[in-house]
Protein backbone atom coordinates (compact mmCIF):
# COMPACT_ATOMS: atom_id res chain seq x y z
CA UNK A 1 0.00 0.00 0.00
CA UNK A 2 1.87 3.05 -1.26
CA UNK A 3 2.01 6.19 0.88
CA UNK A 4 1.14 8.37 -2.12
CA UNK A 5 -2.09 6.42 -2.66
CA UNK A 6 -3.00 6.86 1.01
CA UNK A 7 -2.59 10.63 0.79
CA UNK A 8 -4.53 10.72 -2.49
CA UNK A 9 -7.32 8.64 -0.94
CA UNK A 10 -7.57 10.92 2.08
CA UNK A 11 -7.42 14.07 -0.06
CA UNK A 12 -10.22 12.89 -2.32
CA UNK A 13 -12.34 11.95 0.69
CA UNK A 14 -11.77 15.38 2.23
CA UNK A 15 -12.69 17.04 -1.08
CA UNK A 16 -15.91 15.03 -1.34
CA UNK A 17 -16.92 15.77 2.23
CA UNK A 18 -16.29 19.51 2.11
CA UNK A 19 -18.55 19.83 -0.94
CA UNK A 20 -21.37 20.36 1.56
CA UNK A 21 -19.77 23.76 2.18
CA UNK A 22 -19.93 24.48 -1.55
CA UNK A 23 -23.66 23.78 -1.49
CA UNK A 24 -24.06 26.10 1.44
CA UNK A 25 -22.24 28.94 -0.36
CA UNK A 26 -24.29 28.42 -3.53
CA UNK A 27 -27.44 28.80 -1.47
CA UNK A 28 -26.19 32.11 -0.08
CA UNK A 29 -25.12 33.40 -3.51
CA UNK A 30 -28.72 33.49 -4.68
CA UNK A 31 -30.76 36.31 -3.16
CA UNK A 32 -34.04 34.70 -4.17
CA UNK A 33 -35.16 31.10 -4.09
CA UNK A 34 -34.66 29.57 -7.55
CA UNK A 35 -36.71 26.38 -8.03
CA UNK A 36 -35.23 25.74 -11.48
CA UNK A 37 -31.70 25.81 -10.10
CA UNK A 38 -32.48 23.41 -7.25
CA UNK A 39 -34.53 21.13 -9.51
CA UNK A 40 -31.69 20.92 -12.01
CA UNK A 41 -29.05 20.47 -9.30
CA UNK A 42 -30.93 17.62 -7.67
CA UNK A 43 -31.53 15.99 -11.06
CA UNK A 44 -27.85 16.39 -11.98
CA UNK A 45 -26.82 14.79 -8.68
CA UNK A 46 -29.19 11.87 -9.27
CA UNK A 47 -27.89 11.35 -12.80
CA UNK A 48 -24.29 11.27 -11.62
CA UNK A 49 -25.06 8.82 -8.83
CA UNK A 50 -27.19 6.46 -10.91
CA UNK A 51 -24.67 6.31 -13.74
CA UNK A 52 -21.59 5.79 -11.60
CA UNK A 53 -23.42 3.23 -9.44
CA UNK A 54 -24.41 0.95 -12.32
CA UNK A 55 -21.56 1.59 -14.75
CA UNK A 56 -18.62 1.71 -12.35
CA UNK A 57 -19.15 0.91 -8.67
CA UNK A 58 -21.36 -2.19 -9.03
CA UNK A 59 -19.17 -3.47 -11.88
CA UNK A 60 -16.08 -3.06 -9.70
CA UNK A 61 -17.83 -4.85 -6.82
CA UNK A 62 -18.73 -7.78 -9.06
CA UNK A 63 -15.17 -8.01 -10.41
CA UNK A 64 -13.72 -8.15 -6.90
CA UNK A 65 -16.22 -10.69 -5.59
CA UNK A 66 -16.02 -12.99 -8.62
CA UNK A 67 -12.24 -12.96 -8.24
CA UNK A 68 -12.70 -14.52 -4.78
CA UNK A 69 -15.84 -16.64 -5.19
CA UNK A 70 -16.06 -17.34 -8.92
CA UNK A 71 -18.36 -15.84 -11.55
CA UNK A 72 -21.70 -17.31 -10.45
CA UNK A 73 -21.39 -17.06 -6.66
CA UNK A 74 -19.56 -13.74 -6.80
CA UNK A 75 -22.28 -12.23 -9.01
CA UNK A 76 -25.02 -13.39 -6.62
CA UNK A 77 -23.15 -11.93 -3.64
CA UNK A 78 -22.67 -8.61 -5.44
CA UNK A 79 -26.37 -8.37 -6.26
CA UNK A 80 -27.33 -9.35 -2.70
CA UNK A 81 -25.03 -6.67 -1.26
CA UNK A 82 -26.46 -4.11 -3.71
CA UNK A 83 -30.02 -4.72 -2.49
CA UNK A 84 -28.81 -4.92 1.12
CA UNK A 85 -27.50 -1.38 0.68
CA UNK A 86 -30.90 -0.32 -0.63
CA UNK A 87 -32.66 -2.02 2.29
CA UNK A 88 -30.34 -0.40 4.84
CA UNK A 89 -30.82 3.16 3.60
CA UNK A 90 -34.58 2.56 3.19
CA UNK A 91 -34.76 1.50 6.84
CA UNK A 92 -32.84 4.61 7.92
CA UNK A 93 -35.13 6.75 5.77
CA UNK A 94 -38.20 5.38 7.57
CA UNK A 95 -36.70 6.20 10.97
CA UNK A 96 -36.08 9.86 10.06
CA UNK A 97 -39.29 11.96 10.20
CA UNK A 98 -40.09 13.56 6.85
CA UNK A 99 -39.66 17.08 8.25
CA UNK A 100 -36.12 16.17 9.31
CA UNK A 101 -35.16 14.22 6.19
CA UNK A 102 -31.92 15.71 4.82
CA UNK A 103 -32.97 15.07 1.21
CA UNK A 104 -36.33 16.87 1.44
CA UNK A 105 -36.17 20.57 0.59
CA UNK A 106 -38.67 23.33 1.33
CA UNK A 107 -39.44 26.50 -0.59
CA UNK A 108 -38.48 29.97 0.55
CA UNK A 109 -42.13 30.98 0.65
CA UNK A 110 -42.71 28.46 3.44
CA UNK A 111 -39.75 29.82 5.38
CA UNK A 112 -40.87 33.44 5.15
CA UNK A 113 -44.39 32.63 6.40
CA UNK A 114 -43.18 30.99 9.63
CA UNK A 115 -43.58 32.49 13.09
CA UNK A 116 -40.98 32.21 15.87
CA UNK A 117 -42.22 28.83 17.09
CA UNK A 118 -42.11 27.43 13.59
CA UNK A 119 -38.65 28.88 13.08
CA UNK A 120 -37.46 27.04 16.18
CA UNK A 121 -38.83 23.85 14.72
CA UNK A 122 -37.09 24.68 11.44
CA UNK A 123 -33.82 25.19 13.29
CA UNK A 124 -34.23 21.78 14.90
CA UNK A 125 -34.80 20.29 11.46
CA UNK A 126 -31.59 21.87 10.19
CA UNK A 127 -29.63 20.49 13.14
CA UNK A 128 -31.11 17.02 12.71
CA UNK A 129 -30.37 17.25 9.00
CA UNK A 130 -26.75 18.08 9.73
CA UNK A 131 -26.49 15.11 12.11
CA UNK A 132 -28.25 12.73 9.71
CA UNK A 133 -26.04 13.81 6.79
CA UNK A 134 -22.91 13.44 8.91
CA UNK A 135 -23.90 9.86 9.77
CA UNK A 136 -24.82 9.21 6.14
CA UNK A 137 -21.50 10.62 4.88
CA UNK A 138 -19.41 8.37 7.11
CA UNK A 139 -19.69 5.17 5.00
CA UNK A 140 -19.36 7.26 1.84
CA UNK A 141 -16.01 8.47 3.12
CA UNK A 142 -14.99 4.89 3.83
CA UNK A 143 -16.04 3.79 0.34
CA UNK A 144 -14.18 6.67 -1.32
CA UNK A 145 -11.03 5.91 0.66
CA UNK A 146 -11.16 2.17 -0.02
CA UNK A 147 -11.97 2.74 -3.67
CA UNK A 148 -8.99 5.04 -4.17
CA UNK A 149 -6.59 2.58 -2.54
CA UNK A 150 -7.92 -0.16 -4.79
CA UNK A 151 -7.99 1.91 -7.99
CA UNK A 152 -7.18 5.67 -8.02
CA UNK A 153 -9.34 6.23 -11.13
CA UNK A 154 -12.29 4.58 -9.41
CA UNK A 155 -11.65 6.63 -6.29
CA UNK A 156 -11.74 9.86 -8.29
CA UNK A 157 -15.03 8.81 -9.88
CA UNK A 158 -16.58 8.01 -6.50
CA UNK A 159 -15.26 11.26 -5.00
CA UNK A 160 -16.76 13.33 -7.83
CA UNK A 161 -20.12 11.55 -7.52
CA UNK A 162 -20.19 11.96 -3.74
CA UNK A 163 -19.08 15.61 -3.94
CA UNK A 164 -21.84 16.48 -6.42
CA UNK A 165 -24.34 14.66 -4.22
CA UNK A 166 -23.10 16.54 -1.15
CA UNK A 167 -23.72 19.95 -2.74
CA UNK A 168 -27.55 19.77 -2.54
CA UNK A 169 -27.18 18.18 0.90
CA UNK A 170 -25.23 21.27 1.94
CA UNK A 171 -28.15 23.33 0.69
CA UNK A 172 -30.54 21.14 2.68
CA UNK A 173 -28.66 21.99 5.88
CA UNK A 174 -27.84 25.65 5.34
CA UNK A 175 -31.12 26.91 3.85
CA UNK A 176 -33.45 25.99 6.76
CA UNK A 177 -30.90 27.12 9.38
CA UNK A 178 -30.33 30.37 7.51
CA UNK A 179 -34.05 31.13 7.30
CA UNK A 180 -34.60 30.12 10.93
CA UNK A 181 -31.77 32.25 12.38
CA UNK A 182 -30.80 34.76 9.70
CA UNK A 183 -27.21 33.78 10.49
CA UNK A 184 -25.29 32.73 7.36
CA UNK A 185 -22.13 31.95 9.32
CA UNK A 186 -23.90 29.47 11.56
CA UNK A 187 -25.62 27.84 8.59
CA UNK A 188 -22.33 27.51 6.72
CA UNK A 189 -20.46 26.23 9.77
CA UNK A 190 -22.93 23.40 10.41
CA UNK A 191 -23.02 22.49 6.74
CA UNK A 192 -19.21 22.49 6.60
CA UNK A 193 -18.83 20.39 9.75
CA UNK A 194 -21.30 17.74 8.58
CA UNK A 195 -19.03 17.06 5.63
CA UNK A 196 -16.06 16.29 7.90
CA UNK A 197 -17.58 12.86 8.65
CA UNK A 198 -16.34 11.80 5.19
CA UNK A 199 -12.62 12.07 6.05
CA UNK A 200 -13.48 10.67 9.51
CA UNK A 201 -14.79 7.58 7.73
CA UNK A 202 -11.53 7.40 5.80
CA UNK A 203 -9.45 7.56 8.98
CA UNK A 204 -11.50 4.82 10.63
CA UNK A 205 -11.14 2.74 7.48
CA UNK A 206 -7.37 3.10 7.54
CA UNK A 207 -6.62 2.72 11.24
CA UNK A 208 -9.41 0.32 12.32
CA UNK A 209 -10.38 -1.73 9.26
CA UNK A 210 -6.96 -2.36 7.74
CA UNK A 211 -6.98 -5.91 9.12
CA UNK A 212 -10.04 -6.79 7.02
CA UNK A 213 -9.04 -4.72 4.01
CA UNK A 214 -9.40 -7.35 1.26
CA UNK A 215 -11.27 -8.02 -2.00
CA UNK A 216 -14.37 -9.34 -0.24
CA UNK A 217 -14.69 -6.33 2.08
CA UNK A 218 -14.18 -3.89 -0.78
CA UNK A 219 -16.61 -5.73 -3.06
CA UNK A 220 -19.35 -5.81 -0.42
CA UNK A 221 -18.81 -2.15 0.44
CA UNK A 222 -18.90 -1.02 -3.19
CA UNK A 223 -22.04 -3.01 -3.97
CA UNK A 224 -23.84 -1.71 -0.87
CA UNK A 225 -22.84 1.90 -1.60
CA UNK A 226 -24.08 1.50 -5.18
CA UNK A 227 -27.45 0.41 -3.79
CA UNK A 228 -27.45 3.31 -1.35
CA UNK A 229 -26.78 5.82 -4.13
CA UNK A 230 -29.47 4.40 -6.42
CA UNK A 231 -32.06 4.44 -3.64
CA UNK A 232 -31.32 8.03 -2.64
CA UNK A 233 -31.47 9.09 -6.29
CA UNK A 234 -34.80 7.40 -7.07
CA UNK A 235 -36.57 7.81 -3.74
CA UNK A 236 -35.35 11.22 -2.60
CA UNK A 237 -33.52 13.38 -5.13
CA UNK A 238 -35.75 12.89 -8.19
CA UNK A 239 -39.11 13.12 -6.35
CA UNK A 240 -37.91 16.26 -4.56
CA UNK A 241 -36.80 17.79 -7.86
CA UNK A 242 -40.25 17.01 -9.31
CA UNK A 243 -41.98 18.75 -6.39
CA UNK A 244 -40.71 22.08 -7.70
CA UNK A 245 -42.85 21.62 -10.82
CA UNK A 246 -39.80 21.69 -13.09
CA UNK A 247 -40.06 18.23 -14.64
CA UNK A 248 -38.06 18.94 -17.80
CA UNK A 249 -35.38 20.82 -15.87
CA UNK A 250 -34.99 17.86 -13.49
CA UNK A 251 -34.76 15.33 -16.33
CA UNK A 252 -32.30 17.55 -18.20
CA UNK A 253 -30.23 17.63 -15.03
CA UNK A 254 -30.29 13.82 -14.85
CA UNK A 255 -29.10 13.47 -18.44
CA UNK A 256 -26.43 16.14 -17.97
CA UNK A 257 -25.21 14.41 -14.82
CA UNK A 258 -24.95 11.07 -16.62
CA UNK A 259 -23.10 12.67 -19.52
CA UNK A 260 -20.60 14.42 -17.25
CA UNK A 261 -20.00 11.22 -15.30
CA UNK A 262 -19.62 9.18 -18.50
CA UNK A 263 -17.05 11.60 -19.89
CA UNK A 264 -15.15 11.73 -16.61
CA UNK A 265 -14.94 7.93 -16.53
CA UNK A 266 -13.76 7.78 -20.13
CA UNK A 267 -10.99 10.27 -19.35
CA UNK A 268 -9.51 7.81 -16.84
CA UNK A 269 -9.42 4.78 -19.17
Amino acid sequence: MELNNIWLAFGLTLFAGLATGIGSMIGFASKEFNPKFLSGALGFSAGVMIYVSFMEILVKAKDLLTLVYGLRKGSWIAVAAFFAGIAAVAAIDRLVPSFQNPHEMHTAAKFEAMDEKEKQKLMRMGLFSALAIAVHNFPEGLATFMGTLSDPALGISIAVAVAIHNIPEGLAISVPIHYATGDRKKAFKLSFLSGLSEPAGALVGYFVLRSVFNETAMGLTFAAVAGLMVYISLDELLPTAEEYGEHHVAISGVIAGMAVMAISLLLFI
